[in-house]
């Protein structure tokens, strides 16, 4: 009978690098790279399985830090070149590290097409709302007005809303975690790896040097509980400490006080409601409504790309390749020039 080949035990420890970690003091980019340096050893499979490739930016630094495979690819291409890996590899796990600038701006069209396709992906996106690499220019998430190197009288245009993008992209798993609640992360990663397609993942990423802050209304311990929700699937939406909740009237969402509201009026997260999702990611637009956390969406019947193009090959295969590639040549409409 044949055995399986037994996976080598690994920890947190073995995947850190002789590499110097080259961020900025106090970036929140560290506690990212715990977090997810954390959960690998817990997936139960060899390091040796895992990839992790970036484009351009701080965050795309990722793979110089992990003792895995990884690949420090170009800007706004590190999904075109995770996809070809996955098609191709079809056993690894493939995790690619991007940024706001780098998938929200060059990289816009591949991160689009990409949750469109539904390769099996999971994408951590970093987003500090700023270019930080390139030394403080307004990225594609920077909110209007931001005054910034590249802004000095302040943006002009309004900033990408990255999970409503993703679910209008048709993308199947759609998430949001903070950098500074490891914790959260760390079961958001997980669900993602265990998701089959992409799993996109927006982390607010504290930038300290060039836009220090920019959470601070839901990362400080005073006003986080008032400023942010945590949904989970077949939960009631409830924030600031158990005191407020959300209700829906018709399709708008309402903030109702806990002391005269009725458990059964309150909004139930179903996380594969895809309008209520949809509903859920526009709180982003309101000074007034909490700022969602956790998963939005999760779709786990679409079929994967790499799983149809592979099925397609294997299918379509012939044993003769010089048969097969004279098939192709001839395929389709064909002319004979005399």
């Amino acid at each position: 009978m044949d055995t399986l080949e037994p996976i080598t035990i690994f920890t947190s420890k073995d995947l850190e690098t002789d590499q110097e970690v080259r961020w900025c003091p106090g970036c929140g980019d560290y506690a990212i790279l715990k977090s997810v340096q954390k959960i690998l050893p817990e997936l139960g499979r060899p390091k040796y399985d895992f990839v992790f490739v970036s484009g351009i930016g701080c965050s795309s630094r990722f793979p110089y830090y992990m003792d895995t495979y990884g690949l420090h690819s170009i800007h706004g291409r590190a999904l075109a070149i995770a996809t070809g890996l996955k098609t191709s590899r079809p056993g690894l796990s493939v995790w690619v590290v991007t940024g706001d600038g780098d998938s929200l701006s060059i990289g816009g069209n591949h991160l689009i097409h990409t949750l469109r396709r539904n390769p099996d992906l999971n994408i951590l996106l970093f987003n500090n709302q700023i270019y930080g690499l390139t030394k403080g220019q307004f990225s594609p998430t920077s909110e209007q007005g931001k005054i910034t190197k590249s802004s000095p009288f302040g943006t002009a245009d309004m900033p990408f809303n990255p999970l409503a993008l993703a679910l209008g992209a048709n993308g199947t798993f759609v998430a949001r975690t903070l950098d500074r609640d490891p914790k959260h992360q760390q079961e958001i990663y997980k669900r993602a790896y265990d998701h089959h397609g992409t799993s996109l993942v927006e982390i607010y990423q504290n930038c300290n040097v060039f836009n220090d802050e920019a959470f601070a209304l839901l990362t400080d311990k005073e006003s986080k509980p008032f400023h942010t929700i945590f949904v989970e699937h077949g939960k009631p939406l409830v924030f600031a400490n158990g005191t407020k909740g959300i209700v829906l009237d018709g399709l708008t969402p309402r903030i109702t006080d806990m002391s005269t509201a009725s458990a059964s009026d309150l909004w139930i997260h179903d996380e594969q409601d895809s309008v209520k999702a949809y509903i859920l990611s526009r709180f982003f637009d309101s000074d007034e409504l909490p700022r969602p956390f956790g998963i939005l969406y999760a779709d786990p019947s679409r079929a994967t790309f790499d799983d149809v193009m592979n099925r397609q090959v294997h299918e379509h295969a012939l044993a003769d390749k010089k048969e097969a590639f004279a098939k192709l040549l001839r395929s389709g409409t064909t002319w004979t020039v005399e």
